[in-house]
């Protein structure tokens, strides 16, 4: 492979603008071409933007780049679950130990600070420049603007555009790739809570609030002018589903009788139900991920579906295993992007599977007693023996150097010993005299 200098990047979105960052800073020429106008000039599109769960692995990147400290100043760490039953009582449980949280962010608000860094680092963003085509023998990018065409000649090619990637359809066309689509049968609405009349937050300012319905649920995520963004994840079709809430009695009946205490919160319910499209939620996969000097990173080669906040997550930590496996082979293109795909596509299904997973946890078993006893002698658990058991969420959350693949194999065999405890004689009553020790030594069986 030649000497690689110009870096032609598809997307200007979190990831790829991340990308840029680093990549620039290592001295390469780096152009971005993106679809959308510049949101810094035109403004962000409401009610597709679901908050962003910023947590561990998210932030590692962002620290190296240097952003650690602009971007602080933006976030509202949620340091458990709040959850809210059908009568409006409230129930709490912390996401790990005391002092973990995530972290609640605006997408376009973090998008907007990854652009500015990355032209300040002297990458040049293209906007409004679609890209159409991919020559991947020559590495030369086709784009579109104001119906006239255009093409960049580069060394390497990054497509980090999203779950519907351009650059991925492309690939698609060429032998021998792999590739899959799932769409659950629920869809999301963004809707909202509004600051109080005196400026504060209506709710618990540091929780990511739940309302568990079974086969729906409705969330909310703090925002810095103490608003909440909410989501409900409903399903499509069926007796009660987007297809069935026609009118605005019906709206109103849903949610008063569903969501009460939510109800009381939400003076925009009709206006944002209406104005916000009802999106889809889809999970990708692939393979390869590269063809020739073209590669795929983010969404566009693992979009996952929301439930376990890790789809940016997992996006950044493409980013920062990219660099560093550039640091390993010295700049070499040709090593790196085989190696790169080999050691990221395992963890990006692990990853897939588990936010799948995470939806029935959220929306269900969250409000179950078993599950909720499950839980307190995990935290019991995880208080006695820190070094040994660490719950599965908060692997994946806050271990940032612990791969998604052994959190996963680790979680397995939790669950496996978890279930034969949860099924002990008087387990709801005896609990906490229960040998914990000899638990914890069954992971290390």
């Amino acid at each position: 492979m030649t000497q690689v200098k110009k870096i032609g990047i598809v997307g200007a979105g979190l990831v790829g603008t991340l990308m840029a960052t680093y990549l620039a800073k290592r001295g390469y020429t780096v152009n971005i071409f993106e679809g959308r106008a510049d949101p810094r000039k035109a403004g962000a599109s409401g009610g597709r933007s679901i908050n962003l769960a910023l947590s561990n692995r998210g932030w590692l990147p962002l620290k190296e780049i240097g952003l650690e400290e602009r971007v602080e100043k933006m976030v509202i760490p949620m340091r458990g679950r709040m959850m809210h039953d059908d009568q409006g009582f409230l129930t709490f449980q912390p996401y790990g130990r005391e002092g973990q949280a995530i972290n609640s962010i605006s997408r376009g608000g973090l998008n907007e600070v990854l652009m500015d860094e990355a032209e300040k680092n002297g990458v040049k963003i293209y906007f409004e420049h679609k890209c159409v085509g991919v020559n991947f023998d020559e590495s030369i990018l086709y784009f579109e603007r104001d119906g006239k065409r255009g093409k960049y000649q580069a060394d390497v090619i990054i497509g980090a555009d999203g779950a519907y990637s351009v650059v991925r359809r492309l690939l698609q066309r060429t032998e021998r790739f792999n590739y899959s689509q799932y769409y659950i049968e629920h869809g999301y609405k963004e809707l909202s809570i509004p600051a109080a009349s005196n400026g504060g937050f209506q709710i618990e300012k540091n929780s990511l609030h739940i309302w568990p319905r079974g086969n729906y649920m409705l969330i909310a995520l703090p925002n810095q002018d103490a608003s909440f963004t909410c989501t409900l994840f409903f399903p499509f079709e069926g007796e009660t589903s987007f297809a069935s809430m026609k009118t605005d009695e019906d709206i109103r009946n849903f949610f008063e009788t569903t969501f009460p205490d939510a109800y009381e919160l939400m003076p925009t319910l009709l206006k944002d139900y209406h104005f916000n499209p009802t999106c889809s939620l889809v999970t990708v996969k692939c393979f390869p991920w590269a063809k020739n000097k073209t590669l795929l990173i983010g969404d566009s080669s693992h979009a996952i579906v929301p439930f376990y906040g890790q789809g940016m997550n997992s996006g950044f930590e493409d980013c920062r295993v990219l660099n560093e496996m550039l640091d390993q082979h010295d700049d070499n293109w040709e090593k790196v992007i085989p190696a790169f795909q080999v050691n990221r596509k395992p963890e990006a299904d692990a990853i897939s599977d588990l936010a799948l997973q995470n939806f029935v946890e959220m929306r269900d078993l969250v409000a179950d007693e078993n599950f909720l006893l499950r839980k307190k002698i995990e935290a019991k658990l995880q208080d006695l023996y820190p070094q040994k058991w660490v719950p599965l969420y908060s692997m994946v959350t806050f271990k940032e150097n612990l791969k998604y693949t052994e959190a996963l194999s680790i979680g397995e065999k939790q669950k496996a010993i978890m279930d034969k405890v949860m099924a002990s004689d008087n387990i709801s009553k005896n609990w906490e005299s229960i040998d914990f020790e000899s638990i914890v030594n069954q992971l290390e069986a």
